[in-house]
């Protein structure tokens, strides 16, 4: 039986932290930054964390479980 491979996709877009979650970066913050609050730029910045149901599934795509 073949070893299971990590979805390149997945791969680029997540990284999994010590705790075994997923941590992305949040969409809509590349650019046209003048239209958007300060508060919410402000959260954009932060990393985005799954949890759930979603999270196990990811984690299972990137072999990381």
């Amino acid at each position: 039986m073949h070893k299971q491979k990590p979805h390149k996709g997945l791969q680029k877009r997540f990284k999994v932290t010590a705790g075994k979650k997923p941590r992305f970066k949040k969409p809509f913050a590349g650019h046209l930054m003048s239209g958007k609050s300060g508060r919410r730029r402000q959260r954009l910045r932060r990393p985005g964390i799954l949890t759930g149901a979603i999270a196990a599934n990811v984690l299972r795509a990137l072999c990381a479980e």
